[in-house]
């Protein structure tokens, strides 16, 4: 199985580490991938800060961001499950897992990233500035540069297995399965339920993948199918709802009434 996740706009800056190697990284055909979109963010960040701050979508207040995206060869690096650090992430907590649960991090879980691609928990990145819908001097839209890169290293991850996307709607374009794979694809959306209305709250939302991620990592069990993860996260004590199969895969509602 694989378990696709956003990354966090938020991130822990490493204090101490050795720098940033791409070669370490997992998904090593993403290698030359990686190293053009470091070298387009961090040479348009050397140039002029306000400049750099306009193209990454940034406030006056955040050149510090602009700074430290121009240092990113050079800046510690540490787990990514340790650098991203937003609500998904908070309410996943990977360090506090059982050390066979972590295993299952390790083999299970892939990020999304606009810098990197795709990322395991594991591997040692350093905190950077880089939102998906960015367009960058010589490589264009991050998505679409992204989007014709990552479906071989996607399906060398999913095997024969299961994806499951929990991905946010920005890094969707990342990657879309092909008519082949869609089958194996659920897609899940969080739904916020008071007095009968439903509604997609953002806190809500990344705080419910987080512990949903969680409680299949403590699990164990891997389903073969968007059904059987279905009736699966149902055994599980979830709310679900399972949609139709549509062409980039099969839509899975997780209902909560409370966090």
């Amino acid at each position: 199985m694989l378990i696709l996740l956003p990354p966090s706009e938020g991130k822990a800056a490493p204090r101490r580490g050795r720098p940033l190697r791409l070669d370490d990284l997992a998904f090593p055909a993403l290698y030359d991938a990686r190293g053009t979109m470091l070298d387009a963010l961090t040479d348009v960040c050397r140039g002029d800060a306000a400049v750099a701050a306009t193209v990454l979508g940034l406030g006056t207040t955040q050149l510090d961001e602009v700074a430290r995206n121009a240092a990113l060869r050079e800046a510690p690096t540490a787990r990514a499950d340790q650098v991203y650090s937003g609500v998904v992430y908070e309410a996943l907590d990977v360090a506090s897992l059982d050390a066979a649960a972590r295993r299952r991090a390790t083999s299970w879980l892939a990020v999304t990233s606009s810098l990197f691609g795709l990322v395991r928990p594991g591997d040692r990145i350093p905190a950077y500035r880089l939102a998906g819908g960015v367009s960058l001097p010589g490589t264009g839209p991050v998505a679409t540069y992204w989007s014709k890169h990552l479906d071989p290293a996607v399906r060398e991850a999913a095997g024969r297995g299961l994806v499951v996307d929990l991905r946010s709607s920005t890094y969707v374009p990342f990657w879309r399965p092909g008519p082949d794979l869609a089958p194996k694809v659920v897609t899940v959306r969080v739904l916020h339920e008071v007095g009968g209305v439903r509604k997609v709250v953002s806190h809500f939302n990344k705080a419910t993948k987080g512990r949903l991620v969680r409680a299949l990592l403590e699990d164990g069990t891997a389903p073969s199918s968007p059904a059987r993860f279905a009736d699966h996260l149902t055994g599980l004590g979830w709310k679900v709802e399972l949609g139709d199969a549509t062409k980039t895969g099969t839509r899975l509602d997780v209902v909560v009434a409370e966090l």
